[in-house]
């Protein structure tokens, strides 16, 4: 057992209060790197098509839709309906990778744990 002015008598090991500080600066580190790998996500663009590429959506990582193509012969006014359906779907496929993409980053950061418990 040592003896130091700072922390008194200690046998080696790191106290306490310095493991709190060492975590809290981890969590810092890692909510940084969560931030950074959101905004690269938010910056992607995110395409899908359906119909043989007849309707096609792009979004970004923050989940907006920036485009919508559909092709003239996409247009049917006599099945508007399908039209509808195509778009519906194009969106939500474009979403959905923008999605995937979001949680494959944050689970390379954080290594898969649920941080949702800790607020981050």
């Amino acid at each position: 057992m040592g003896y130091s002015a700072r922390r008194g008598f200690t046998n080696g090991k790191v106290s306490g209060a310095a493991r709190q500080a060492e975590m809290q600066q981890k969590l810092m580190e890692m909510q940084e790197a969560m931030n950074a790998a959101q905004e690269h996500v938010e910056a992607q663009e995110f395409t899908a098509s359906v119909g043989g590429g007849a309707v096609e959506a792009k979004v970004n990582g923050k989940k907006e839709v920036l485009a919508v193509t559909i092709k003239p012969e996409a247009v049917d006014p006599e099945d508007v309906e399908m039209l509808q359906d195509m778009v519906v779907s194009a969106v939500n496929e474009a979403l959905r990778q923008a999605g995937e993409a979001m949680e494959k980053s944050m689970n390379n950061v954080t290594g898969g744990l649920n941080l949702g418990s800790l607020g981050l």
